[in-house]
């Protein structure tokens, strides 16, 4: 504890002595650090935000349309329509245990009116499951459909944010009454509002939602426009849109390889996208940071050859008096480590500072914010450990292995 001791106020003596020399042998270890530490928070924060952007329509689902056969299959010639009934559903549900959830949706565009407010929504005809899957969030004092919904065939809607702005403006629209073409329906809720870069047919902020039996009933539809599902196990997403088609393909004899037949948009391949992507995005980010460091740690390596060569004499009475050459190089070797740790101590803390500051810029909806987490943290540590390692060892080592006599001598 003596020898650290003495060491640490060795290192801050020499760094009074030298100000302008300590600060521009710290000012590329700070810089260095918040590049680092900035660049990859930045990176993470674009991926966290890429990704709630991605799940707005829903969380490793997959979105299943209705299309023609290309292939001929058991006396069946090409270019045949497929159709969706509910019955597929309830098929799908029974045949392949690897599906969460499964649900219809019929949908068509129907003129929608309060007063003398007009509007021309999308209107879904689902069931309760479906707002799980797609992240229809109810906002307080509202709630999505449920069960009896369905089975009574009750006229009750959900309306998105945007369309209630438009039909009711700031009055609370629970309870109140919507003409759906001609037929009345009541509001028993609002989707809260959510941030959502991809969709089919229209974005959620513009639909309505009536249960799957009313629409049905309503509108008088059989076919349903698409049939939604997620899989229990993301990771197995091929081998279950496989046994989707194989179903559907045994059901109304079609090639289960025939994709034209049926077209599955499956939303958990640009998971793995965004993972890969943001694999690479990170690690470049780092290489940047790495060698704005690796830089900062030549500097520091350099200055520290000039400090051995500054005190030939302060090691050759060291040497003379009876220490051993372990001691110089341990000395050396935690100076730069306490340069480089200083350094690094103030970088983190205005990165922090930058971090905290850019959280306020409005941003986040597109590139999203800085997230300073342990990932960038450990990773920050590692690269600066690695540098101190490479930048303390050479010079302490030089000053080690000089000859105690040639010292003395100078």
């Amino acid at each position: 504890m003596d020898h650290l001791r003495t060491i640490i106020t060795e290192f801050y003596l020499d760094l009074k002595a030298q100000k302008l020399r300590a600060f521009l042998t710290m000012f590329g270890i700070i810089w260095g650090t918040v590049a680092i530490v900035v660049l990859i928070a930045f990176g993470v924060g674009f991926k966290q935000q890429m990704s709630v952007n991605m799940h707005g329509i829903g969380e490793s689902i997959a979105i299943m349309f209705p299309g023609r056969t290309t292939k001929p299959w058991e006396g069946f010639g090409t270019g045949r329509p497929i159709f969706f009934m509910e019955e597929d559903v309830r098929l799908l549900a029974r045949q392949i245990p690897e599906l969460e959830a499964v649900s219809p949706e019929y949908s068509r565009r129907v003129p929608t009116r309060v007063g003398q407010n007009i509007l021309n929504p999308l209107v879904a005809g689902v069931i309760p499951i479906y707002a799980d899957m797609r992240n229809i969030i109810p906002e307080q004092g509202g709630r999505f459909l449920n069960e009896p919904d369905v089975s009574n065939r009750r006229r009750v809607v959900l309306i998105g944010d945007k369309v209630k702005d438009f039909l009711f403006g700031p009055t609370d629209p629970i309870g109140r009454v919507i003409y759906v073409g001609e037929v009345p329906f009541t509001v028993i809720g609002v989707m809260q509002k959510k941030t959502q870069n991809s969709s089919y047919n229209s974005r959620d902020q513009d639909r309505i939602f009536i249960p799957a039996s009313t629409f049905a009933s309503v509108f008088g539809a059989t076919r349903l426009n698409n049939i939604i599902y997620k899989v229990k196990d993301p990771t197995i997403a091929e081998e279950v849109n496989d046994k989707v088609r194989s179903v559907l393909g045994n059901r109304y004899k079609f090639d289960p390889t025939d994709k034209d037949a049926i077209w599955i948009w499956d939303t958990s391949r640009f998971d793995k996208f965004i993972f890969y992507f943001f694999l690479g995005f990170n690690i470049f980010m780092g290489l940047i940071g790495s060698f704005t460091l690796g830089v900062a740690g030549l500097g520091v390596a350099n200055i520290m050859y000039i400090v051995v060569q500054e005190r030939i004499k302060e090691i050759g009475i060291k040497r003379a008096v009876g220490a051993k050459k372990f001691d110089i190089l341990f000395q050396f070797f935690m100076e730069t480590f306490f340069i480089i740790f200083l350094g690094s101590f103030i970088g983190f803390t205005i990165a922090y500072g930058l971090i905290e500051v850019l959280q306020y810029i409005p941003i986040r909806e597109f590139v999203g914010a800085p997230v300073l987490s342990m990932d960038v943290v450990f990773i920050t540590v590692a690269i600066l450990t690695i540098i101190g390692l490479i930048a303390g060892l050479m010079p302490a080592r030089k000053a080690a292995n000089l000859d105690v006599v040639e010292c003395l001598r100078t």
